[in-house]
């Protein structure tokens, strides 16, 4: 493998929203990738604050009625029900869905353990955290799934229900703190394509 490759891959991964709760990849592989993503992202330090699960099945439409519940009267208040609806109904239509979350206690330990640079781990565990996230959605989508990332931990009432999901113990779930969730499935339409992005002579500088 050379940096033509990876990037080749790295690029091939689009946010896809049309998805079916099918999945042409079997959920024993869909596991495997995820460990194997825990298996070497890198973060700083060594701290390994990541802790994933992996939602699948029955378990995943319940996990998706129990948010829509939640999230339908704060968007209703806020005069949104309407677009987002859709979103969370295609949400729950997925396959399953991958939760990235990030361990408090882990974090708080490292700070502790590196007392001159305690101010920036929480910083640090949201760089590892959007590592394992876009390593997971790649793999998957060259798989031949497709998939979209969302952040509903955005709305306070609803990350304490997506936890009850993670498949911890409350006492290990206590602690963890939802960074995003990617939804995945069969895709319904064809790969979306690269969006446009601004020239490069806009985004970089090379300095020597």
């Amino acid at each position: 493998m050379d940096a033509t490759q990876f990037l080749k891959a790295a690029a091939y991964r689009r946010t896809c929203y049309a998805l079916t709760n099918t999945s042409k990849v079997s959920d024993g592989r869909i596991v495997e990738i995820v460990k194997e993503v825990l298996s070497f992202a890198p973060s700083s330090y060594n701290m390994q604050s990541a802790r994933l699960s992996v939602v699948l099945g029955k378990k995943h439409e319940e996990m998706w009625d129990a948010i829509i519940e939640a999230a339908a009267p704060i968007f209703e208040g806020a005069g949104v029900w309407g677009a987002m609806e859709p979103i969370l109904e295609a949400s729950k239509n997925s396959y399953g869905s991958v939760l990235f979350f990030e361990s408090e206690t882990t974090i708080n330990a490292a700070k502790e353990a590196h007392a001159s640079a305690a101010h920036m781990f929480s910083e640090l565990s949201d760089h590892a955290s959007g590592m394992h996230q876009i390593l997971v959605w790649t793999a998957l989508e060259l798989e031949g799934l497709g998939a979209n990332l969302q952040h509903l931990n955005a709305i306070p009432s609803v990350e304490p229900i997506i936890r009850t999901f993670s498949g911890f113990s409350p006492e290990e779930a206590a602690p963890l703190r939802l960074k995003a969730h990617l939804n995945f499935g069969d895709e319904v339409d064809t790969h979306p394509t690269s969006p446009a992005k601004l020239p490069v002579s806009e985004t970089l500088r090379v300095v020597k």
